[in-house]
């Protein structure tokens, strides 16, 4: 028999959806499971996009662009705009989800054997397109005990080598929720310029932010416009995970030109997604404000509750609609796995994400989980109950 290849291998289960056979076990038993594993929202997707694709009058639903609807990405620019983010048209790739955009842009900038630095946790995707396109991440690790605290500069540049190509962030991050500081982003930007690296920039949670200070995108940064690859995507901001539409940003000419080379080779992206999206760039301020209110409520009870269950420690996440926190457990794997197999409370249980899928080093973040605040509070809080009891029983328990 034929072997798979060596990347089929080295590609990492997805610490987000491993447990989905378990789950749907569990279901299967009678058990309702609360899914804190996943960065699904479920807020309303705006009506101005409802009533786009209710009112999709095609007669035939041919390929769009291979660079994706002009008139999607004339809005865009407007809302990019928003942010002080200031590009054109011509600067924007329609892909098939934020996704499709770092698989792209990996393909587009990295030769097999070039190195990127990622600080982690990090969104485990992104070590999976890395390995798709023969790249190698080199892991700087951030504390819990700091906040998730981008690591000193020192770290970073202890990893430059002649093969190093890019850095990796995500801001707000995924899976922690810290969003960056001006002075962590200069400290990037320094080190981008100084080793002429690409800055691959995952934004899609930008409109969750709650430290009340402006956003900063790294295209706000000043001299390495040209460096910038900047990964979007409407999935979050806008409950419409399931269209896949996202977008690679860049100011950079050749990236674009490879970029849309391996756009061509997958023909065009969602159209109908496309339609969607596009309409929902006309959502109201009232219900993007809503949306931030939500989660912004949701955030303190999560974070209040976990940090009342002895043994438990989350920081405050400042962005996007995750945090990591430290359980009294010895392995997470295992735990998370005992909750969907063998733990019933009351006919209940929680799905989370082990945060050893957010790492590159095996052993790190054995006892740590991402958790997604994305169930109304009410929800919320019978599955952080839960939590607490399935704790109390753990055979695995450290204290």
């Amino acid at each position: 028999m034929p072997k798979i290849s060596g990347r089929g291998f080295a590609m990492p289960q997805s610490p987000i959806r491993k447990l989905v056979p378990l789950a749907d076990k569990a279901k299967a038993r009678g058990i309702k499971v609360y899914h804190l594993n996943i960065g699904q929202p479920d807020l309303p997707t705006p009506q101005v996009a409802l009533d786009a694709l209710k009112d999709i009058d095609l007669k035939i639903f041919e390929y769009s662009p291979s660079d994706g609807l002009r008139s999607l990405r004339e809005k865009l620019v407007k809302y990019y705009a928003k942010y002080k983010i200031n590009v054109s048209v011509e600067d924007i790739i329609i892909t098939t989800g934020g996704s499709e955009a770092v698989n792209i842009a990996f393909l587009s900038c990295l030769d097999p054997d070039d190195e990127i630095i990622v600080p982690e946790p990090a969104y485990a995707n992104y070590t999976a397109f890395a390995i798709g396109s023969g790249a190698i991440v080199r892991p700087v690790v951030s504390s819990i005990d700091e906040g998730f605290c981008l690591p000193p500069v020192e770290q970073f540049e202890e990893l430059i080598t002649p093969r190093t190509k890019g850095i990796m962030i995500c801001n707000p991050n995924n899976p922690t929720g810290y969003l960056y500081t001006q002075k962590e982003l200069n400290h990037i930007r320094d080190i981008v310029k100084k080793h002429d690296l690409f800055l691959f920039s995952d934004e899609v949670y930008r409109e969750f932010c709650y430290t009340g200070a402006p956003y900063i995108s790294a295209f706000h940064l000043k001299g390495i416009e040209n460096n910038v690859v900047l990964i979007d995507s409407v999935s979050k901001r806008y409950s419409e995970c399931g269209i896949r539409v996202g977008a690679l940003v860049t100011k950079n000419e050749e990236v674009k030109k490879s970029a849309m080379k391996f756009c061509q080779a997958r023909l065009s992206p969602p159209l109908i997604g496309q339609i969607i999206a596009e309409a929902s760039m006309d959502a109201s301020d009232e219900y993007m404000l809503d949306v931030y209110n939500e989660y912004v409520e949701r955030r303190k009870y999560m974070i209040d509750e976990l940090n009342r269950i002895p043994g438990v420690y989350s920081p405050i996440p400042m962005g996007a609609f995750y945090t990591v926190a430290r359980l009294p457990i010895d392995d997470s794997d295992k735990f998370c796995e005992w909750l969907l197999s063998t733990f019933e409370y009351e006919g209940q249980t929680v799905m989370m994400a082990p945060a050893s899928g957010f790492y590159t080093n095996k052993g790190v973040g054995r006892n740590e989980v991402r958790l997604a605040y994305v169930l109304q509070k009410d929800e919320l809080a019978k599955a952080l109950f839960v939590l607490r009891k399935a704790l109390e029983a753990y055979p695995g328990r450290t204290i």
